[in-house]
């Protein structure tokens, strides 16, 4: 049975494996830093950051079907991340967490300017762009603020 859960420091290693090979598959295009994306990108020492601080847990939520399968990093009202593991894209498990996320009154997020798709499934769930940009900390790569009123 599937749910929606706080993430504990059991899940650090399955939350590092998604978050790492999302960012490898979906940013290496757009930041173009092979170094980055394979040499800082490891999904061990992420792990080992969470289960050393299992405080930077207590944000995050997994979604869980036999075993999590996404993640959600939310800080009050902003939504700071949401990952699915690309095996188990396209069976909903985004929406489902950006739903919960809803529920917890999440109001904006920022997003790659370049990342059409995740521009495009914000919009689905009820997120607009606004005018408000800004560059990714140490790069040339715009982030756009998206918003939703209700």
């Amino acid at each position: 049975m599937s749910s929606i859960r706080k993430a504990t420091v059991d899940d650090a290693s399955r939350i590092a494996e998604i978050l790492i090979f999302n960012k490898r598959t979906n940013y290496r295009r757009i930041f173009n830093d092979d170094h980055g994306s394979f040499c800082e990108l490891q999904v061990y020492p992420t792990a080992k950051k969470y289960m050393d601080n299992p405080e930077t847990l207590e944000n995050i939520w997994v979604y869980e079907d036999d075993f999590a399968k996404g993640m959600i990093h939310i800080e009050g009202d902003f939504i700071a991340e949401l990952y699915v593991d690309t095996f188990f894209q396209n069976e909903h498990i985004g929406a489902k967490l950006i739903e919960f996320a809803c529920e917890k009154n999440c109001k904006y997020l920022w997003v790659l300017e370049e990342n059409v798709r995740a521009i495009s499934f914000y919009k689905r769930h009820g997120f607009e762009l606004t005018d408000e940009k800004k560059y990714e900390d140490g790069y040339d790569v715009l982030l756009v603020k998206m918003q939703r009123d209700s």
